[in-house]
């Protein structure tokens, strides 16, 4: 590109949008490019208000899980029905599903 944003700058251009397109070889028409441009230039500008954030007072989370999170309890239950799903099937043969073959 032709000039190094600024940090506090949150917008972007449409020549910024086609330049990175022609580099990336790829096809961008003016209204798409308009388009890019708005749309990048928003999520710029919430990380720039997000960026403002005053967070020294949180404790950093190194991992989800740290929270507390109820879970189920780990039991097995025999409650698939072998001859209800299998009359449900197009085909089976043995006890085993029948499928068309894909790969010759």
């Amino acid at each position: 590109m032709s000039q190094q944003p600024s940090t506090t700058d949150s917008s972007v251009s449409r020549q910024e949008i086609l330049e990175v397109a022609n580099l990336a070889r790829l096809g961008v028409d003016i209204d798409t490019a308009d388009s890019y441009a708005s749309d990048i230039s928003k999520v710029l500008e919430l990380m720039h208000t997000l960026a403002g954030v005053d967070t020294s007072e949180l404790t950093p989370l190194a991992n989800i899980h740290e929270a507390c999170q109820e879970l189920r309890a780990d039991v097995a239950k025999h409650d698939i029905n072998r001859e209800r799903n299998q009359s449900m099937a197009p085909a089976v043969e043995q006890g085993l599903y029948l499928v068309p073959q894909v790969i010759e």
